[in-house]
């Protein structure tokens, strides 16, 4: 058994238990709209405002069949690099709203334009609608000649990411890098750090079934490039990526093997797992210190990749 009274520190404790005072752990036994407005709610909490200069604009990315809503965030650096910026929140929960002061972050401590996509949630839209919705924003960021279009995304966005990464690599302007946050990529259930941290605090497999099975209607997706990145037989050509993880989660394990697959196939990729952190840290990254070093960390992974720099 993991003991998590030594993994994790007091500043990390507070920050699990404001968590789960808004959001607690048996969420995910109540309906998907009570699930939404506890999470909103606790989004809300959590919520840091703009940094000085940010602007911000709301708008959507149309289609043959719907509207995609997007909110971009520009500096008055105005730094010609373009982040598309994929939400978290199992692939059931999030919007536009729910890591606003996040993107807004990014762009101040960056320069870059950042662009939230609200793709559309499942159980209402089941895989592959979200992935769907990525490949549109990825083709709509394309469009613009003078912005090379870095990914960005945290947990459920992170493996929307890398699953467009998977499918631009022969786009004429293919992702110049991508920054994946405790993403999860589909990686084997039976080892690592979904057997050490079964039960962790703020993500639990139960958890992880429960999304899954609501993410695809209950259908088997396996051997599926665009729901599990990890089942992909090639890793060649993908773009430079930076993995953040979470010690203190199931998910921790895929960073690791991703990481892996990418540099056997000749690529550039690294791989660092947060000491004492649980799933879902980016909201403590103004109460605790680990969690402020980290998005430091993820920072300065976004701007170097947008510069084409590789500093690992």
């Amino acid at each position: 058994m993991t003991d998590y009274k030594t993994l994790i520190d007091a500043e990390t404790w507070a920050f699990i238990e404001r968590t789960n005072s808004y959001y607690p752990p048996d969420t995910i036994d109540y309906t998907i709209a009570q699930q939404r407005e506890i999470y909103d709610r606790m989004c809300r909490e959590f919520f840091a405002g703009y940094p000085d200069g940010v602007a911000v604009e709301t708008s959507a990315i149309a289609t043959s069949t719907h509207d995609i809503p997007t909110r971009i965030y520009r500096s008055p650096l105005q730094a010609a690099v373009t982040v598309l910026y994929v939400h978290g929140g199992g692939f059931i929960l999030g919007g536009l709203d729910s890591h606003d002061d996040v993107c807004a972050e990014l762009c101040a401590r960056t320069g870059y334009e950042v662009v939230s996509v609200d793709y559309r949630l499942a159980p209402e839209h089941l895989h592959p609608a979200a992935f769907d919705d990525l490949m549109s924003a990825f083709e709509w960021a394309a469009a613009t000649p003078s912005h090379p279009i870095l990914l960005c995304g945290d947990s459920a966005g992170g493996n929307l990411c890398a699953a467009v990464s998977h499918a631009t690599r022969g786009h004429s302007k293919r992702p110049i890098g991508q920054v994946l946050i405790y993403p999860g990529l589909g990686g084997d259930r039976s080892q690592g750090s979904y057997i050490t941290h079964a039960e962790a605090p703020m993500l639990t497999t139960r958890d992880l079934e429960f999304y899954k099975n609501i993410r695809t209607g209950g259908q088997d997706g396996t051997g599926d490039i665009t729901q599990s990145p990890l089942a992909d037989a090639d890793f060649a050509n993908l773009p430079p990526t930076v993995l953040i993880t979470a010690q203190c989660d199931p998910l921790s394990s895929d960073g690791e093997a991703y990481r892996d697959r990418i540099v056997a196939a000749g690529g550039r990729a690294y791989w660092f797992e947060e000491p004492g952190l649980v799933h879902g840290y980016l909201r403590a990254r103004h109460t605790v210190g680990r969690a402020r070093a980290s998005f430091t960390r993820i920072v300065d992974a976004v701007a170097a990749l947008g510069q084409g720099a590789w500093l690992w």
